[in-house]
C-alpha cells in the first residue's frame, strides 16, 4: 500500500488504523516506530486539520489511558511554538473545537497523570494564543475551577496557571489581585495536599514573573500559608508532598530571595528544625538544607541577607558536621583499590561535606571561621575518631571559600592538621593528608611560603608507611637487569605493609602533588633528595593505586623544580620508561597513561638536551600505541593527546616530524560531538538514574538535558593542544591550518563547555601568526599574502561574533585579547567593513560592560549589604576592569595601524569614551581612557589636534591624580602633545610645567609606585625644552630638567630622554651646558652613570661615549 492509500485509511472513518499508529510511535521496535513517525509526519503536511481532530477524538473515547496520555503528548508537541508548530495552519473551527474538545476534558479525566498532560497542552497552547486574546474562554475557566468544590479541578487550574506564570507571565499580572485571593483562599483552606502544592507551585511561579517589588510584596501574607503547606504535609507524614514543596520553595529562595527576607527567620528557624530532626527522611532533611543554602548563594539577588543571621549560621554548621559523623570504618576501605574508593561514607556524609563548601564560599571566611573556631577544637578533643575525621574534612571544605581569613590564621590551621598526622587511626591520618592537600591548593603558595619546612617533613613521613631501606637502595642505584624485574607484571616487587598503609600513603603522594604545585623551585629544592627518593619507593609498591599516586606526585615535583631535577633525571627516568612499556592489560592502563604523564613533564623540566635521546625512545613508544587499537574508554588516549604537546613544547622544532603520527588523533578528539541527552523534565526515563558518573544533568524548562563530560574534556584537552602547538611551532605548523582553522573557528561559540572556548580563542592569533610567518619565510607551499587575508577574512569576523553573543566576562577579556592580537597581526589587511565591525562591538562590550556594573551598584544598595559582599563586587569589578583594558588596547592597535584613517570612528566612540574620564569612575577606567587619547594623539599628530579642546583639560588636571598610574599616562599623553601640538599646545605651556613640576617634586617621587610616572613627567618636559622654548624661561628650566637625569624606572622614556641630553651636547646647547660649561660635572655623571648602569638604559651608551668624547 503507498504513502497515499495509507494516510487515506488512518485519517479516514475507521478510527482503529489511527489508534494503531499511535500505539506505533510507542513501539520499542526501531522499525516500527520509524515507520509510524514517518505516516504521522506526512499527516502533519498534508491534513493538519484531520490530524489534531483525530487526536483529540483519541482524548475522548479511547479506553486506554496510555494512548490518550500519548494523544495528549502529541497534540502538545503539534501546539507548541517552534519547528512543528500548526496553530496557525489550522481551520477556524478545528482550532475552535481543539480549544473547547482540551476544557472539556480537564473536566472529565480521572486519570490523574493524563489530567497533568491535558494541563500541559492547556498551557502551550495559551501561551502561544493568549496574548493576541486567541482564548477568551480560558481565564473564567481556570477561575472557575479554582472556585469550584472539585480538588480535581482545583489542581488542574493551578497547574495551568503555574506554567502560564512562565509562559507569559505579563498577561497574568492584571488579575493579580483575583488570583493573590484565590491563592490565599486554596494554601489556607484547602484540605487537598495535592491542591496545596499545585497552588503553591503556581504562587510561587507567579511571584518570579513579577517584575515590579511592591507587587511581589501584596503576596507576603500569603508566605505563612505557604509555609504551612509543608509543616502541615511533615505533620502528616507525607513527605513525599513535603519534599515537592521543599523543592518548590528551593525555587523560590534562588530566584526572590528578597521575598523571604521579612519573615526570613520564621522560614529558616522552620527549615533547621526540620534538617535537625532525625526522625524524618535523609531525602527530606537534605532539601531542607539545601534550602538554606541556596539562600546563602543568592547573594546578586539578595547579598549579605543571611550573614545578618549567624546564631543561624552557626547552627547549620553544627548540622553539618553531625552530618559528616555518619561514616563507618567499612572494611572496604582498608582494602581500597582504588583512590576514589568512598566506602563507608553515607549520603548524610556526602551532603554534609558538599554543603560546607558551598556555604563557605557563599558567605566568606568572615562569617564562617568564627563558627568553625567556636566547633572544631571540642570535635578535635573528642575521643571517637569520627569526629576527628569530621574536622579535618570540614577544614578541607571550607578552605577554599575562607581562603582570605584562614591564610591570616595559618599557624593555627597548620597545627591543627599535622597534629592528626599521627592519630591512631588511618582514617584520621587519611583525612589530615587530605586536609593539607587542599589546604596547600587553596591557601597557597602562603602555606607553602610559610610552612614549607613542617608540611614537607610531614608528608615524607606520611609515605614512610612500609619504607624498606634495603629496597630503597637498590631504587636509588639502578641496574637495567633490576628495572625489568621490578617492572614484569608478574614479579613486582611486593613490599610488607598494612592495607590502611597503601591508602595513607598513595594520598600522601598525591598531597605532595598539590604541596609541590604552588611551590618555588627554591622550596622544594632542599627536600629534593628525600621527595624523589620515597617516590622512587612508592614506584616498587604492588599497590597500583600507590603507584599512580606516586607518578602524578613525581611529575609535580619535576614540573615545580625544572632544571633542578636534572640530578635525578639519570635514576627517575630508566623506572618510568619501564612502566611505560610493560605494562600491557587493562587493569594497567592507567598506570601506563600516568608514566607517560610523569615522563613528558619531566622531560620538560630537565630541557631538551638532556632529555633528547630518552625521547626518541618514547616517541617510538607513543607511534606503536598511537597505532594500536586502543578502546574507547583508554585513559592513555588522553593522556598521550597532552604528552605528546608537551614533547612538543620540550624539542621546538624537531618534534615536526612527528606531526604527521601526532595531528589526525588531535582532530578526531578536537572535532567530537557533544553527547547530549534531552527528555522531559517529568520523564520517568530520568538521566540522572545513569550508572554513568560522566554523565550530568542539568534542567531547562520542562526539558532535562544530560551531557557527557568525559567527551567535552577529551574536546577541550584536544583544542588545548591543537593551540599548544600552533605556538611552538609557528610557521612549522602551516601544513595544518586549513584543517585546523574550520575546525576550531565554529568552537568560539562551543557553549557546552568553556575550556573548549577558551582554546579555541587562544588558537585564533596563533593560526594566524603561523601563516604571516609562512608566507614571509616562504614555507607556505606557494601561497602568498592572499592567502592570510582569507584566513583573517575567516578568522576575525567569527572572533567579532562570538564576543557578541559570550556570556563570560573573562572569557570576554579573553576574545578581546584575542582579537587585539589577530589585528597586530593582520594590520592593513583589514578592510574598512571589518574595521567598522569591530568598532560596533566594541561598543556593544562598553555598553554591556557599563550595564553590569551598575547592576552591581544596585547590588551595593540593598539593606543587607556588607564588607564581604563588597570585596566580592571589588573582585568582580576587577575582572570588568580587564574588559576595559583589552578594549583600549584594541583601539590602541587600530590607531597605530590605521593612523588618521581610523578617526572618523574615533569620533564615533567618543561618546562611548568619554563618561570614563569621570572622577566617579574608577582609577583603572580612567588610565584606559587617557591611554587611548595618547596612541590618537601620538600616532595621528597633525590629525589629532582638533582633540585637544575636549581632552586637553583632562589631561591637564589627571596629572595630578591621586593613582600614579593614571598620573603616568596622562604626563604621557602631555609629552606626546608638546610633541605634535605646535602652536595650538603653546598657550597651554605653563599650566603644563606647573602639573609636570608637582609630579616631579612631589616627596615620594622617586617611590617604586610613583617613578614611572616621575620618568614620564621628566620626559614630558624635556619635550618643553625641546619643541617650546620659547615659551618658556630656558635658563631655569633646562638645568632642572638636567638636575633630574638619569632616569632609571621607564626604560623606554630613558632611552628617549638620554638621547635627547646626547644630541643638546652635541649641537652645544648652551643652555643644557649652562654659562662656562658650569653644568658639565652633571652631564659627565649623567654619562658616568648610564655607562655604568646595571640597568638595561645602556643602549645609549655609545652615544654617551661620542658625547663625551665631544666635551672633552
Amino acid at each position: 500500500m503507498d504513502q497515499q492509500s495509507q494516510l487515506a485509511l488512518i485519517l479516514g472513518p475507521d478510527p482503529i488504523p489511527f489508534e494503531t499508529l499511535v500505539s506505533h510511535l510507542m513501539s520499542s521496535s526501531n522499525e516500527q516506530r520509524s515507520h509510524a513517525e514517518a505516516l504521522f509526519n506526512l499527516c502533519k503536511q498534508s491534513d493538519p486539520d484531520a490530524l489534531c481532530l483525530r487526536l483529540a477524538h483519541l482524548l475522548q473515547v479511547c479506553t486506554q489511558p496510555e494512548i490518550r496520555a500519548m494523544a495528549a503528548i502529541l497534540l502538545r508537541k503539534l501546539l507548541t511554538r517552534d519547528d512543528s508548530y500548526i496553530w496557525p495552519r489550522l481551520n477556524i473551527s478545528t482550532q475552535s473545537s481543539l480549544k473547547s474538545v482540551l476544557l472539556s476534558q480537564i473536566q472529565v479525566e480521572t486519570t490523574k497523570n493524563l489530567s497533568k498532560k491535558l494541563c500541559d497542552t492547556v498551557a502551550e497552547l495559551a501561551s502561544s494564543i493568549l496574548p493576541e486574546n486567541g482564548w477568551p474562554e480560558l481565564l473564567p475557566f481556570m477561575f472557575q475551577c479554582v472556585s469550584s468544590d472539585s480538588p480535581k479541578l482545583q489542581e488542574s487550574a493551578f497547574l495551568i496557571f503555574a506554567q502560564l506564570s512562565q509562559y507569559i507571565g505579563d498577561v497574568l499580572t492584571p488579575f493579580i489581585k483575583d488570583l493573590h485571593t484565590v491563592f490565599l483562599r486554596c494554601l489556607s483552606e484547602s484540605s487537598n495536599a495535592d491542591v496545596k502544592i499545585a497552588a503553591l507551585n503556581a504562587v510561587i511561579n507567579f511571584i518570579q514573573c513579577l517584575t515590579s517589588s511592591s507587587d511581589r510584596d501584596r503576596f507576603q501574607d500569603l508566605l505563612p500559608a505557604m509555609m504551612r503547606t509543608l509543616t502541615e504535609a511533615l505533620n502528616n507524614g507525607n513527605e513525599a508532598t513535603a519534599q515537592e514543596a521543599l523543592e518548590l520553595l528551593i525555587e523560590l529562595a534562588g530566584t526572590e530571595p528578597r521575598f523571604l527576607r521579612r519573615q526570613l527567620v520564621d522560614v529558616v528557624g522552620s527549615m533547621l528544625q526540620i534538617a535537625e530532626a532525625e526522625s524524618l527522611e535523609e531525602g527530606t532533611r537534605h532539601l531542607a538544607i539545601e534550602f538554606v543554602v541556596t539562600l546563602a548563594e543568592a547573594r546578586e539577588r539578595a547579598p549579605g541577607m543571611m550573614r545578618k543571621l549567624p546564631q543561624f549560621i552557626s547552627r547549620l554548621f553544627a548540622i553539618l558536621m553531625r552530618m559528616l559523623l555518619d561514616i563507618e570504618d567499612d572494611a572496604a576501605w582498608h582494602t581500597a583499590e582504588s583512590e576514589d574508593e568512598d566506602a563507608g561514607e553515607t549520603s548524610n556524609y556526602s551532603v554534609g561535606q558538599e554543603c560546607l563548601d558551598r556555604l563557605a564560599i557563599s558567605l566568606g571566611g568572615n562569617t564562617i571561621v568564627p563558627v568553625a573556631s567556636e566547633q572544631l577544637p571540642a570535635y578535635l578533643a573528642a575521643s571517637e575518631w569520627q569526629k576527628h575525621h569530621a574536622a579535618l574534612i570540614a577544614l578541607a571544605q571550607i578552605a577554599e571559600g575562607c581562603a582570605k581569613v584562614m591564610i591570616k590564621n595559618l599557624e593555627q590551621v597548620v597545627s591543627m592538621v599535622l597534629n592528626s598526622f599521627h592519630d591512631s587511626h588511618p582514617r584520621v591520618r587519611w583525612a589530615a593528608i587530605n586536609a593539607i592537600g587542599q589546604l596547600s591548593t587553596d591557601l597557597g603558595p602562603d602555606l607553602q611560603n610559610q610552612y614549607h619546612q613542617r608540611v614537607l617533613p610531614a608528608l615524607a613521613g606520611a609515605m614512610d608507611d612500609f619504607q624498606n631501606p634495603r629496597v630503597q637502595h637498590s631504587l636509588l642505584s639502578p641496574e637495567p637487569n633490576n628495572i625489568q624485574y621490578l617492572f614484569n607484571n608478574d614479579l613486582i616487587l611486593k613490599l610488607s605493609v598494612d592495607m590502611p598503609g597503601v591508602v595513607l600513603v598513595a594520598h600522601a603522594a598525591s598531597a605532595v602533588l598539590n604541596f609541590s604545585e604552588n611551590c618555588t623551585p627554591e622550596i622544594l629544592t632542599p627536600y629534593l633528595d628525600g621527595i624523589v627518593s620515597k617516590l622512587l619507593v612508592l614506584l616498587q609498591n604492588g599497590k597500583q593505586m600507590v603507584q599512580e599516586g606516586a607518578l602524578t606526585a613525581l611529575a609535580s615535583v619535576a614540573d615545580s623544580s625544572q632544571e633542578h631535577f636534572q640530578k635525578y633525571y639519570d635514576a627517575v627516568m630508566p623506572y618510568l620508561k619501564a612502566i611505560l612499556v610493560n605494562p600491557t592489560d587493562k587493569s594497567n592502563r592507567m598506570l601506563r597513561a600516568k608514566s607517560l604523564e610523569c615522563i613528558s613533564l619531566v622531560g620538560m623540566a630537565v630541557g631538551k638536551e638532556k632529555f633528547r635521546d630518552d625521547a626518541k625512545q618514547v616517541m617510538e613508544v607513543l607511534m606503536s600505541l598511537q597505532g594500536s587499537q586502543m578502546e574507547t574508554d583508554d585513559p592513555t588516549t588522553s593522556y598521550m593527546l597532552q604528552a605528546w604537546a608537551r614533547l612538543c613544547k620540550c624539542l621546538g622544532q624537531d618534534f615536526l616530524p612527528y606531526m604527521s603520527v601526532v595531528m589526525p588523533p588531535l582532530l578526531q578528539s578536537a572535532q567530537l560531538k557533544p553527547d547530549v541527552t534531552i527528555t522531559s523534565a517529568d520523564s520517568d526515563n530520568d538521566i540522572e538514574d545513569s550508572d554513568d558518573e560522566s554523565m550530568e544533568t542539568i534542567t531547562l524548562g520542562d526539558k532535562r538535558i544530560g551531557i557527557k563530560t568525559s567527551v567535552l574534556e577529551e574536546k577541550a584537552t584536544a583544542c588545548n593542544m591543537l593551540c599548544c602547538y600552533a605556538d611552538e611551532l609557528k610557521e612549522g605548523f602551516f601544513p595544518w591550518i586549513d584543517q585546523v582553522a574550520p575546525t576550531l573557528v565554529p568552537l568560539l561559540k562551543f557553549y557546552f563547555h568553556e575550556e573548549v572556548r577558551k582554546a579555541a580563542v587562544s588558537a585564533m592569533p596563533e593560526l594566524l601568526r603561523s601563516a604571516k610567518l609562512a608566507v614571509e619565510k616562504g614555507m607556505a607551499q606557494g601561497r602568498n599574502e592572499t592567502y592570510v587575508k582569507q584566513l583573517s577574512d575567516y578568522i576575525i569576523p567569527a572572533l567579532v561574533e562570538a564576543l557578541h553573543k559570550e556570556p563570560d566576562t573573562e572569557i570576554c577579556a579573553s576574545m578581546l585579547d584575542a582579537l587585539n592580537e589577530c589585528i597586530q597581526i593582520s594590520g592593513p589587511l583589514l578592510d574598512e567593513s571589518q574595521v567598522r565591525s569591530i568598532v560596533d562591538e566594541i561598543k556593544q562590550v562598553i555598553t554591556a560592560s557599563a550595564s553590569r556594573k551598575r547592576e552591581r551598584a544596585e547590588r551595593a544598595k540593598a539593606e543587607d549589604f556588607d564588607a564581604e559582599e563588597g570585596e566580592l563586587i571589588k573582585e568582580e569589578n576587577e575582572q570588568e576592569e580587564e574588559v576595559f583594558d583589552q578594549v583600549g588596547e584594541i583601539l590602541g592597535t587600530l590607531v597605530k595601524t590605521f593612523k588618521a584613517s581610523f578617526l572618523p570612528f574615533f569620533d564615533e566612540l567618543s561618546s562611548y569614551l568619554t563618561p570614563m574620564w569621570g572622577k566617579d569612575k574608577t582609577a583603572e577606567e580612567r588610565r584606559i581612557a587617557i591611554c587611548i587619547f595618547d596612541d590618537v594623539a601620538e600616532q595621528c599628530r597633525e590629525a589629532a589636534i582638533k582633540y585637544y579642546d575636549t581632552y586637553l583639560p583632562f589631561i591637564l588636571e589627571a596629572c595630578n591624580d591621586e593613582n600614579p598610574d593614571v598620573r603616568q599616562a596622562a604626563v604621557y599623553g602631555l609629552g606626546v602633545c608638546t610633541e605634535f601640538g605646535g602652536p595650538v599646545f603653546k598657550p597651554l605651556v605653563g599650566e603644563a610645567l606647573s602639573r609636570l613640576n608637582a609630579v616631579i617634586r612631589h616627596p615620594n617621587a622617586l617611590q617604586p609606585e610613583n617613578v614611572m610616572a616621575y620618568d614620564n613627567a621628566v620626559s614630558a618636559l624635556g619635550k618643553i625644552c625641546l619643541f617650546h622654548r620659547d615659551s618658556i624661561d630656558a635658563a631655569q628650566i633646562v638645568p632642572a630638567w638636567l638636575n633630574c637625569l638619569p632616569i632609571k624606572g621607564d626604560l623606554i622614556e630613558a632611552k628617549v630622554v638620554h638621547e635627547q641630553l646626547c644630541s643638546m651636547v652635541e649641537r652645544s646647547d648652551s643652555e643644557v651646558l649652562g654659562p662656562n660649561h658650569q653644568y658639565l660635572p652633571k652631564i659627565v655623571a649623567v654619562f658616568a652613570e648610564v655607562k655604568f648602569s646595571s640597568c638595561s638604559i645602556k643602549f645609549v651608551l655609545t652615544n654617551c661615549c661620542l658625547c663625551l668624547n665631544c666635551l672633552f
